[in-house]
């Protein structure tokens, strides 16, 4: 007897095969479903049961229960990795067969710090959304822009911590050791690096690396200190605020305290000792196709954002 196929079966299994794969990606890159939940823009019981019809069809657990955060199986960390390449796979032969003579198209995701993200990169991706008004421009800042791997780009200050993406530098950057005049008025200018030991040092808690260990000196010469003191923040601006208050010694990158050097409101602090280069990068998987909004947007960044730092 004849089979017959309903109308439209074929590209509808299609279609929920590639609705699966989107989903299940979002999923294995949020820390919870419930996180799922609001990227996917729906609630988190829909979440949840469709993940259990997902793993219902493959015939495999993909997900933990119970844990706080969430975690993959063994199964389940395989098939986000395959996912990922079936995904990038298709994005690849989509920009393959565009037109290079048409618009820009398709969605960019980028990656960047709280600080930077918020005051010079932001409006750089406003004008070239606007240049490009069939890209869909999507920011993602974050305090560690680099533990998921959920971006198209990724902008870094300081040497990447995964030698594996691509990188490009955008800006050169070094992070200078500061404070108010109040504060050096009453406790005195540090003469030498050791004498950071003795002051009330505000900390960055802004990546996984030993953010308490200040780093001196350059390639040939390295020197560090372990800085100690009351107030510590992931969040920059707050850190620099502590200092324009006058309440301790602070080491930010120089785009950010340039202003307020040129202000007279902080005070460069061992101006004759030098520091190691943290210059702005642009990063992207290592692929040997990349896509021409992600060359043109990096390319974009590259003219545009050491003028808008003063770099």
């Amino acid at each position: 007897m004849e089979s017959h196929q309903p109308a439209g079966g074929r590209a509808a299994v299609s279609r929920s095969s590639l609705d699966d794969l989107q989903f299940f990606r979002v999923v294995a890159s949020s820390e919870t479903l419930t996180a799922a939940s609001r990227e996917l823009g729906c609630s988190l019981p829909v979440v949840s049961k469709r993940l259990s019809a997902l793993e219902r069809r493959l015939g495999v657990r993909l997900v933990q229960r119970g844990a706080r955060r969430l975690v993959l199986t063994s199964e389940g960390t395989l098939y986000a990795a395959r996912v990922e390449t079936i995904l990038g796979q298709l994005r690849e032969l989509e920009d393959t067969l565009t037109d290079r003579s048409a618009g820009l198209h398709g969605t960019l995701v980028i990656e960047c710090t709280l600080g930077l993200g918020r005051a010079h990169v932001a409006p750089l991706l406003g004008e070239f959304a606007e240049a490009h008004p069939a890209l869909h421009v999507r920011l993602q800042t974050s305090a560690l822009p680099l533990r998921r791997r959920e971006f198209d780009v990724a902008i870094h200050v300081g040497t990447p911590p995964d030698s594996s993406l691509r990188m490009r530098r955008l800006a050169r950057n070094r992070r200078l050791p500061c404070a108010s005049p109040s504060y050096l008025a009453r406790h005195g200018t540090p003469a030498r690096v050791e004498d950071l030991a003795s002051h009330d040092c505000i900390v960055l808690r802004e990546n996984e690396s030993d953010y308490a260990l200040w780093r001196f000196g350059d390639a040939g010469h390295p020197r560090h200190i372990r800085v100690d003191g009351s107030l510590s923040s992931n969040d920059g601006d707050v850190v620099t605020g502590w200092a324009l208050e006058g309440r301790g010694v602070i080491m930010r990158s120089e785009w950010h305290v340039r202003p307020h050097l040129e202000r007279g409101e902080l005070v460069r602090v061992l101006p004759h000792v030098p520091t190691p280069p943290a210059d702005i990068y642009a990063l992207t998987e290592d692929d040997e196709h990349v896509p021409r909004r992600v060359s043109e947007l990096i390319d974009f960044l590259a003219a545009r954002l050491p003028r808008r730092l003063g770099a």
